[in-house]
């Protein structure tokens, strides 16, 4: 009985915004497998674009309840209108959903959601290129210094 999280790359790292597209494909079967061996009894999401969103869909799928960790009110404003729109449905689909930070946006906001997640699951899947900056990279720090298990997914193995 275990709770997992994510942390990964936004759409330009892992295949762009057009959907489906093979690094999506990819992605969503290495997490549903990892979900199916793991049986977690709740999942937790950044409700970021991205990874954030294709393990949401997995969820879904393979009815696994989830917990929204919302960094700040109003995370989505600056996005699209249609991701605005799938952003307020998988809110509404969430099992439960947390506002990690008052106050609307700032950059450390993402890195204290990160770390409640990290904080919150048992495992940590990690959909990560290597790359040694940014957000999903400081995540996969904290959860090491967190001795949490890291599942890691290279969107780099995507098969063509």
């Amino acid at each position: 009985m275990s709770i997992i999280a994510i942390t990964g790359h936004r759409p330009p790292e892992i295949g762009g915004f057009q959907l489906p597209n093979p690094t999506y494909n990819y992605i969503c079967q290495e997490i549903e497998k990892i979900l199916l061996k793991e049986k977690p009894i709740m999942a937790v999401s950044g409700m970021a674009l991205g990874v954030d969103w294709y393990f949401i869909n997995v969820c879904l799928k393979l009815k696994i309840p989830y917990l929204a960790a919302i960094p700040f009110e109003g995370q989505e404003k600056a996005w699209p209108k249609e991701s605005q729109k799938t952003y307020n449905l998988l809110r509404k689909l969430a099992k439960a959903e947390i506002i990690v930070s008052a106050g609307g946006y700032s950059p450390e906001k993402m890195h204290i959601r990160n770390q409640f997640m990290v904080n919150k699951c048992d495992k940590l899947i990690a959909v990560y290129n290597g790359k040694q900056s940014g957000g999903t990279y400081q995540c996969l720090n904290y959860a090491k210094s967190k001795n949490k298990e890291i599942i890691l997914i290279d969107p780099r193995l995507t098969p063509i």
